[in-house]
């Protein structure tokens, strides 16, 4: 009887045993599923949060004119919320909020091109590819993207002066102080929207 007893009592603890790990088991697949539910769910927040809005579009002259398709979000989220018919204070317009005197500039910097009014600067095709364009002038003309990023804010003859500034610049390349607080803080919103995008979509381009 005692045996019977004792074999039975090892039969009810290697049951227990096995609840307790079949238990925790499901305790752990639960864990699990929740956290790649609130991973994907902080993703798709950060997707919504930073969108690759016309896409397409921006592939196409990021390809022509050599310039990171992260850094075109960047500036268009931080210049008009991807709203295309934005139009500020300074009479900047569109997508990349470029103004009708610097889209004089950049037609006359591509003379192939059919002529266009201020009015077209609405249009998201004409206004991201000349936004592309002024983003691979500026990045041919300064090797430091936070000076380039001034650069479409404050203008380029802003910006080589400040160069030239000692107050401004050690080396002539980097500013270590931007005098307008505007573009200061424009310039801080962008490498970091640019650095979100880098991180949410790897893009190399």
């Amino acid at each position: 009887m005692r045996y019977i007893k004792r074999r039975t009592n090892r039969k009810l603890r290697k049951k227990r045993i096995l609840i307790v790990i079949a238990g925790l088991l499901l305790i752990t697949g639960i864990i699990v599923g929740l956290v790649s539910l609130l991973h994907k769910s902080n993703e798709q927040v950060q997707h919504a949060a930073y969108p690759q809005e016309y896409q397409e579009i921006v592939n196409q002259y990021t390809t022509q004119f050599q310039v990171e398709s992260s850094l075109v979000y960047a500036v268009m989220k931080a210049e008009s919320g991807f709203d295309p018919h934005a139009h500020s204070g300074a009479d900047a317009r569109g997508l990349m909020q470029i103004t009708p005197e610097t889209f004089d500039w950049l037609q006359w910097q591509m003379p192939d091109d059919p002529e266009y009014t201020d009015e077209d600067l609405y249009n998201p095709e004409i206004n991201i590819r000349y936004g592309c364009k002024f983003l691979s002038i500026l990045q041919g003309t300064y090797q430091n993207l936070g000076t380039c990023i001034a650069a479409y804010n404050a203008g380029m003859g802003n910006v080589n002066r400040w160069l030239s500034d000692g107050n401004y610049s050690d080396d002539g390349i980097t500013l270590k102080e931007i005098p307008y607080p505007e573009t200061k803080t424009y310039v801080q919103r962008v490498l970091s929207n640019y650095q979100q995008y880098k991180s949410l979509y790897n893009s190399q381009k």
